[in-house]
């Protein structure tokens, strides 16, 4: 039964994926991915529903346009499969409970973040906004009203601290080191973790995007890069692992 699940979420995340994929193309340009409806963006001829099934569609016309043959681009393909394997994952991992509920709002956040900053370096309010609150919403119902204030407070905590970091990197390198979505981003990364994972998050997430940045450099002369999915990232990956204080502890005393 499990592995019916297992497909079943797997087909529902290559469907959210392409929904998740469009939204982070659109928002950041104030277009309508609601009423809009997807179309091929060399002859804009409006797709079908046969044009757009997640994977299948794509690799049956050979990855061009069914009416002008342009060739199409894969990156919504690539981001199907990868939310198809995320939802699947999160309900191996969590199976049906709430937890579930916080791993697909951090899979989707991730998904339209990475496309969103990824394609043009923004992060937008009204996914922070809409985030942050389907997050409360879930710590009013698992945590109850004293739960949900306190995740206001851890929330508060690490959009101070990544401030903080921003104050000091631009001090240092007497240039803009983080940009103001990816301090706005703790807000919601603090409704779920607490302050101590936040900053442990934020320190992993510079760890994986450190020889990224490096090889930006080499090969590009600019070290620009979108750390967005690198913070979201490091957040699953907390988040999926459950790993707490004590554990991260017991690791510290290693070295």
């Amino acid at each position: 039964m499990k592995l019916i699940y297992l497909f079943i979420f797997f087909v529902l995340g290559c469907f959210f994926g392409s929904f998740f994929t469009v939204v982070g193309l659109r928002l950041p340009k104030h277009q309508d991915f609601i009423k809009k409806r997807s179309h091929c963006d060399v002859c804009e001829h409006d797709l079908s529903f046969l044009d757009m099934i997640p994977i299948i569609s794509y690799l049956l016309l050979k990855g061009r346009c069914r009416y002008c043959h342009a060739k199409i681009s894969n990156t919504s393909t690539y981001m199907e499969l990868f939310t198809g394997i995320l939802f699947a994952l999160s309900y191996s991992i969590f199976g049906f409970s709430i937890e579930l509920l916080y791993a697909l709002g951090i899979v989707g956040l991730l998904v339209i973040l990475s496309v969103s900053d990824i394609a043009y370096y923004i992060i937008p309010d009204e996914l922070l906004i809409f985030f942050g609150g389907y997050f409360l919403v879930l710590n009013v119902i698992s945590k109850g009203l004293m739960g949900a204030i306190y995740s206001l407070g851890s929330a508060v905590l690490l959009f101070l601290f990544m401030y903080s970091i921003m104050l000091l990197g631009n001090f240092f390198f007497k240039k803009e080191t983080l940009g103001g979505g990816d301090i706005k981003l703790m807000l919601v990364v603090g409704l779920v973790l607490s302050p101590f994972l936040g900053m442990v998050m934020v320190f992993f997430a510079s760890f994986l995007a450190l020889p990224v940045s490096l090889l930006i450099l080499w090969k590009r002369g600019t070290n620009l890069i979108p750390f967005g999915p690198f913070l979201l990232i490091s957040f699953m990956f907390l988040y999926f692992t459950q790993l707490d204080l004590s554990t991260i502890l017991g690791w510290l005393k290693l070295f």
